[in-house]
This record gives C-alpha cells, sequence and structure tokens, in this order.
C-alpha cells in the first residue's frame, strides 16, 4: 500500500476516533445533565421543605454544563404551612424567589451533601404573617428531617429583596424594608446570619449600608431573635418630606432582638430649613432609641439636638400610622438654655430675626403625617423664658426704648435720644398650630414697665395681634414733658393703682416692618367661658 494511503487511512482513524469521543461526551454529558437536574431539583426541594418544615413549589429547574454544573430556576415559593394540600385563597408563601442560580462541581455533585459556595437571587420576598398567627407555624428547622438536608450553602447574595412584616393591630400597615443589595454568610440553621445589606430608605430618599448579625430566628417568638450590627445612612434627602429641606447623613450601631432594637447614633444636616422660613441652618443630633422591628414603631430616649449654638433634649415616639399613612411623631421638649435668635433663624422668615437673647423653653410637639407642609402639621403648646432680650428692629427697639425712659419718669431722655438700649424679660404660655402662634399669656417687662398680653403672631412675621394691660411706675403726668404734663396731672388718679404708678389698656398690631403701638380703650375682652382654645391646646 503506497505510502500516502497509510497515512490518509491513520488520519482517517484519528479524526474519526476523535469524533466518537466527541461524541461519547457530549452523550456522557446529556447523560449527567439529564441525571442531575431531577436529582438537584429534588435536593433543592428536600434541603428547603426539611429546613423550613413546610410546603415547597417550584415552577422551573434547569442544568447545564457551564464551569460545572450551572443550576438555575424560576418561581419558588416556601409557605408556613406544611399541608401541600392547603390552597387558601389569599393564602401567602412566607418566602418567595424571582430567580435563583448557582454553581458546584462537577465532583461535587457526587458528594452528600452536595456543597454550594454562593447562591444568586433576585426577588426574594420574605412575608412574615402577624404575630397572632406565628404560633401556627412550624418550628423552622429546630426539629428532626436533618437526613435530608442535600445541600449545603456558603453564603448568599440577593438582588431586590423585599421584608414585609404583617401586623393585624388596627389601624396598622405592614412593615416593609427594601433591601437594593444583601449578602449573607453562614447560611445555617441553627447559627446567626452575617450579613452586608444596601437599604433604600424610602422617605428621606436615602441610601443605608448595614453590616451585622442577625438570627438564629425564633419561629416561636420572632421578636426575640437577635440582631446587631452597624449602620451608616449617606445622602438622605430631606425635601422628599414636605415642607423641610436639607442632606441628612447618620451613622450609628444597634444591638437586641426584633422586638426591641437598642440604637445609638448622630446625624448632621448641615443646610436643614423649614419651608416657611426657607434659612438653612446646622442641625446635629444624638439619639439613643429603641426600635420595634417588627412594627416599625420608635421610641426615643432621649434624643439631644443642637440648632446652630442651642442645645434641645426630646423624649417621646414616632409611631407608624395606617390612616393617614406615614408616621406621628410626638415628643416633649426641653430646652434649658438656648439663644432665641437661634430659633428664629429656623423658624421665621424675617432677617435678622427680630430678637436676641437667651431662652429656656419646655414644649409638646405633636406632628401627625400627612401630605400638607409640616408648618401645617406641626402643633406645638408649651411655656418659654426670654432673658436679655433685644430686638434688632431699631424702630421696634426705639420704642421699647423710650417707653422704659418714659414708665420711669424720664421723658425728657426718652425725646433726645435711644437712652441705653434696654434689654427686655419675657414669660409666656403658647400654642402653634396652623403657623399662627397663640399666646395665652405674656408677661413682658423693661425697666419701668410690665406690660401683660394675649394674642397671635404669624411664622412669616406679616401679622401681629396683641392686647393686655401695661403698669408703670411713673404716673401719666411724668411721663411726659411741658404743658402735657400739667394737663395730664387731674388725670393720674383715674389710671393709677393702689395709689401709685399707672396702669392702661395697650396693644400692638400690625407687622414686622410697620408694627404699632398705642393704648386700647376700645378694646374689650373676651369672656373667659366664649373663649375658643387653640388646637394645640387641647389637651395639653
Amino acid at each position: 500500500m503506497p505510502l500516502r494511503h497509510i497515512r490518509r487511512f491513520r488520519y482517517g482513524r484519528w479524526i474519526g476516533g476523535i469524533a466518537i469521543a466527541f461524541v461519547v461526551v457530549i452523550a456522557a454529558a446529556g447523560l449527567m445533565i439529564y441525571r442531575a437536574q431531577p436529582i438537584l431539583r429534588t435536593s433543592v426541594i428536600d434541603t428547603l421543605t426539611t429546613r423550613f418544615e413546610s410546603k415547597v413549589e417550584l415552577d422551573e429547574f434547569h442544568v447545564s454544563l457551564r464551569d460545572g454544573l450551572y443550576v438555575s430556576g424560576n418561581g419558588l415559593r416556601i409557605f408556613g404551612d406544611a399541608d401541600p394540600n392547603n390552597h387558601e385563597p389569599g393564602f401567602q408563601p412566607l418566602i418567595s424567589v424571582g430567580q435563583f442560580w448557582f454553581r458546584t462541581g462537577i465532583l461535587e455533585f457526587l458528594h452528600s451533601p452536595i456543597h454550594v459556595q454562593t447562591v444568586y437571587v433576585k426577588g426574594l420576598q420574605l412575608n412574615l404573617p402577624p404575630r397572632e398567627q406565628r404560633g401556627e407555624m412550624k418550628d423552622m428547622g429546630s426539629k428532626g428531617g436533618k437526613s435530608k438536608i442535600r445541600i449545603v450553602v456558603d453564603s448568599l447574595v440577593c438582588d431586590d429583596t423585599q421584608l414585609i412584616v404583617n401586623t393585624l393591630r388596627p389601624g396598622k400597615l405592614p412593615v416593609e424594608f427594601d433591601i437594593a443589595k444583601l449578602r449573607m454568610t453562614t447560611v445555617g440553621p441553627d447559627a446567626p446570619m452575617h450579613f452586608d445589606a444596601n437599604l433604600i430608605n424610602p422617605k428621606p430618599v436615602g441610601n443605608i449600608l448595614s453590616r451585622g448579625s442577625f438570627g438564629p430566628w425564633q419561629t416561636d417568638n420572632p421578636r426575640a431573635t437577635p440582631v446587631n450590627g452597624t449602620y451608616a445612612f449617606s445622602h438622605a434627602d430631606l425635601g422628599t418630606i414636605k415642607g423641610i429641606g436639607g442632606i441628612l447623613s447618620s451613622t450609628g450601631n444597634y444591638a437586641g432582638t426584633l422586638g426591641s432594637i437598642t440604637v445609638d447614633g448622630t446625624t448632621d444636616t448641615p443646610d436643614f430649613r423649614i419651608a416657611i422660613s426657607g434659612r438653612r441652618v446646622p442641625l446635629h443630633t444624638e439619639f439613643h432609641a429603641i426600635v420595634d422591628g417588627t412594627t416599625g414603631d420608635t421610641y426615643l430616649r432621649p434624643v439631644r439636638a443642637r440648632i446652630l449654638d442651642s442645645w434641645l433634649v426630646a423624649n417621646g415616639s414616632v409611631v407608624r400610622t395606617k390612616d393617614p399613612q406615614g408616621h406621628h411623631i410626638d415628643l416633649n421638649v426641653v430646652m434649658e438654655k438656648g439663644k432665641i435668635d437661634d430659633l428664629l433663624k429656623l423658624a421665621i422668615r424675617t432677617d435678622p430675626p427680630i430678637m436676641t437673647g437667651a431662652v429656656k423653653l419646655t414644649t409638646r410637639m405633636d406632628l401627625p403625617p400627612g401630605e400638607h407642609d409640616v408648618a401645617d402639621r406641626l402643633t406645638l403648646a408649651g411655656n418659654f423664658h426670654v432673658s436679655d432680650a433685644h430686638f434688632t428692629n431699631d424702630k421696634i427697639q426705639g420704642k421699647i426704648d423710650a417707653l422704659s425712659m418714659r414708665s420711669q419718669g424720664k421723658p425728657k431722655q426718652a425725646q433726645d435720644a435711644v437712652p441705653d438700649n434696654v434689654h427686655s424679660e419675657m414669660n409666656g404660655t403658647f400654642s402653634l398650630a396652623d403657623g399662627l402662634i397663640s399666646f395665652s399669656q405674656l408677661d413682658f417687662q423693661v425697666p419701668g414697665t410690665e406690660v401683660d398680653l394675649t394674642g397671635v403672631y404669624s411664622l412669616d412675621g406679616n401679622q401681629f395681634d396683641f392686647h393686655g394691660k401695661a403698669r408703670l411706675e411713673a404716673k401719666l403726668s411724668q411721663m411726659v414733658t411741658g404743658w402735657k404734663s400739667i394737663l395730664l396731672k387731674p388725670a393720674d388718679p383715674f389710671f393709677s393703682k393702689n395709689g401709685a404708678g399707672t396702669e392702661i389698656p395697650v396693644k400692638i398690631t400690625g407687622t414686622k416692618s410697620e408694627p404699632h403701638f398705642g393704648t386700647d380703650f376700645g378694646h374689650k375682652d373676651e369672656p373667659k367661658e366664649g373663649r375658643k382654645e387653640h388646637p394645640a391646646q387641647l389637651g395639653h
């Protein structure tokens, strides 16, 4: 046989052998996939059924050869009831998964249990039943059936996760947590899971990065499930809450159980503002809070807040409500020593603030949820004391200075020049609602004068309406000079009190730019029984 024919024969045999081998490999791979797919499907369902002692449904399951065995599936549902015949309308799965996928080695497939390094999940939803119904759930993985744990997973990576904590309490909405990215390790039935999570906070909108541990899960009493970790809340846009603005950042740590999580942290908002004033002021808080992770309710014990150079302390609660939907804030606020101009810079549009001085404040703050601006929903009721007050408006301060001099019997000094820029003292009982501050009591004192007023003042500074009585050290005739003094001497007895000084009705009306001070002889006091209490005063 010629050499060339021998070579062709050999090449043909080689090519034929390769083709046969390729067919054998394809056939073996097909056989492996054919056998692996039902085995792995059964392993997944058996493992989850054993782990959760619940009915498991799986819509689609696929296995292919791609760097080992590549497994994927859709429509996975784990129910809290192990009865496979329970198809009650509205019966929700405890856990549902949109998609999942993982890889395992071919040799790993031959071992029992099968080891999987990482499972990837998209569209995970955890639907926790109301507390009253959890007693009917099986104890997940705490008893029996461990022989059917056929797959062991090291870590779980989830995209688009949602945790829903349902409730039967009237007026309460389910608590929903949206988690953009979640990685869990030590995914075992009897050990805490370590996690790294990236949450999207809906209001105010911002990202929360959290790292910690969760579990082991306590099925009979989920509120007792341990949880601890740290968090960082960055670039939270307060503008998503109607009526306020600013960019908030916060860091802190938390520990406890799901039903009682202790949180300690700080917040900083360098440009905090209320819409009604629009003025940007730095706001810093330090807080200690107790959070019920099953209801979303938060109890502040306490919050220390600094506005510019003034500190205040608040204790109270932030409770979720269903109608209207949102959070109801109820706080008791105390400012032992602050600056009245710091508060006015935050709350009032007037620039500069109408007054400077030291302030002591106690108030009840109530902010219900709703779509209206914060200033329209906020109510306050409390009392305050302002010392060493000075009005920044020269026209107002000039009138105060002149009043002080005249009431001390020094009318010539009042006429000649602004004498001493006297400081004022104020005490008051107030309420705030609908952007209007009402004073049921307002005591104003300067040297020589004491004024008792009631009235209202709008936060935008466009309305003054105060009425009351002024008690002056000097008699009427001593407050003026020349012929006016002589004419007023007969009137002194009619306006004196106990034979000394003067008492006259007064009013302050107008706006911040055009205030009007004067006597108020024509004003009649409203009968006490006919007065309508301001909404913020009711119940406080």
